[in-house]
């Protein structure tokens, strides 16, 4: 369909539908879903323009609103949130994913607070930067805007219907929002107090819009609506993501894999590097930046790998090791004799030798593969072979090898002894995040509220012409 096209768009379901909603999850059959698509396109296009000019003042409100709104429904959440679990785990899923379905007392008041974050940051859509004079008297300079509508295709995580909303709300844009089916009950839940929030601030209810039918066809046609969607951002796994990113129309927002790296270099405070090494791993299995893999350098691999072996052990993770760390490991054991000076694991450690495929592996399980290198050199060049260039993290005390570290590892997020489970934009000071991104264009880590913007130039003059 042509942009010329808009004006006819909506007519098959904006007379039936109140604004900002769509058909029900249990769709008759024969849903048009092409019309379904174009119906939500139009309504966000012109969201857009009416959130593009929202005062900073009801934005805020609206954020604020809907923080308020989440801590007053905490039990009546929890209920949807409930159904969505029991039907995922009757429908055998995987014991990771499940865990990202729950929608936690916790997460919701971290929902909360990200709303509120973002609500006291500054409001950068409008900004002007880089304004400088030239030699024919025009200033030139750039400024900050929203980029429209985004779609966001996303499975499991029913929190990230708030952290799309609120971000989205912030940067003064307006968003399109298709949840995994296995969390429908959830996001729908929060996609109504979303539109609330919208409805008692003033702004538009239709500039966050959850597509309400689980009818896959839906998303084919939204990414392929260039004149409706500025860009899509997929969120979810490999698969879901290499199809966003095949057949997708408009510009994708992405991240593939988080295959992300611990570094114990030589020198490092061991006590230190075991904690923040069991923090990376076993936190949380189920996050895209969670640690996978572990590098020890050989200098200090016999001190540190039975320290880290033992919690490992106890947590009932299973180590995937090169021959050099499966050796020492094994020493360790408590299968072998416990020589002087050597500290046993408390309980038999799950070893396995490692195969090539687990140092390129997401596990999201309690599951990790761990190799020996030689040091700071051999460890950079295995990141960059194997990562998945989302978060990589040195564990040091010499400053050289840091700065070294942060500026040769490939990856969106770098880090100094520090856990790589705070790649997260809540963490980072974002308010929210609408994803992780890999790729080096635009957005690149967690991405916020710059990262759904852009910049336009803009020319000032006092009746300048051109000689």
């Amino acid at each position: 369909m042509n942009a010329r096209d808009r004006s006819s768009a909506p007519v098959a379901y904006a007379a039936a539908l109140p604004a900002g909603t769509g058909p029900a999850v249990n769709s008759p059959p024969g849903l048009d879903t092409a019309e379904y698509a174009k119906t939500l396109g139009f309504k966000a296009k012109e969201a857009s323009s009416l959130m593009a000019r929202a005062s900073v003042a009801s934005k805020n409100v609206a954020l604020r609103t809907l923080a308020g709104l989440l801590r007053a429904n905490v039990d009546a959440l929890q209920v949807d949130n409930a159904r969505d679990i029991e039907r995922a785990t009757a429908a055998g899923l995987a014991a990771p994913l499940v865990d990202r379905l729950r929608l936690t007392p916790k997460g919701i008041e971290t929902c909360a607070q990200g709303c509120e974050q973002l609500a006291a940051m500054p409001d950068i859509t409008g900004e002007i930067i880089g304004l400088r004079q030239q030699p024919s008297g025009i200033r030139v300079g750039q400024m900050r805007v929203p980029i429209g509508v985004f779609a966001m295709i996303f499975e499991s995580r029913p929190n990230v219907t708030i952290e799309a909303a609120s971000l989205s709300i912030k940067s003064g844009n307006a968003c399109i929002l298709r949840g995994g089916s296995e969390a429908i009950e959830s996001n729908k839940a929060l996609a109504r107090l979303v539109q609330q929030a919208l409805q008692d601030s003033g702004l538009p209810v239709d500039a966050v819009q959850l597509v309400q039918t689980t009818d896959r066809a839906v998303v084919g046609e939204l990414i392929a609506m260039p004149e409706f969607v500025d860009v899509v951002i997929p969120r979810g796994g490999k698969g879901l993501i290499e199809r966003i990113s095949r057949e997708a129309k408009v510009p994708v927002i992405k991240h593939l894999d988080g295959n992300c790296h611990v570094y114990v270099d030589d020198p490092c405070d061991l006590a230190m590097a075991v904690n923040v090494a069991d923090n990376a791993k076993t936190q949380k299995y189920s996050p895209c930046n969670a640690a996978e893999s572990l590098l020890v350098a050989r200098g200090v691999a016999d001190a540190f790998l039975p320290l880290i072996g033992r919690v490992f052990s106890d947590k009932g993770v299973e180590m995937r090791c090169d021959p050099e760390a499966l050796a020492i490991l094994k020493k360790n054991s408590p299968l072998s004799p416990v020589k002087p000076g050597n500290l046993a694991l408390e309980k038999e450690a799950i070893l396995v030798p490692a195969k090539e495929s687990d140092w390129f592996e997401e596990y999201l399980a309690p599951i990790v593969s761990i190799k020996v290198v030689d040091g700071l050199d051999e460890a950079i060049a295995h990141i960059n072979r194997y990562s998945s260039h989302h978060t990589d993290a040195i564990l040091t005390r010499d400053h050289t090898h840091a700065q070294r570290f942060l500026r040769e590892v490939d990856s969106a997020s770098v880090m100094v002894n520090a856990s790589t489970r705070f790649a997260d934009g809540f963490e980072y000071g974002l308010g929210a995040e609408i994803g992780i991104s890999t790729d080096k264009f635009h957005a690149r880590g967690p991405v916020g509220i710059e990262g759904l913007t852009s910049l336009k130039w803009v020319v000032l003059g006092d009746g300048e012409v051109r000689r």
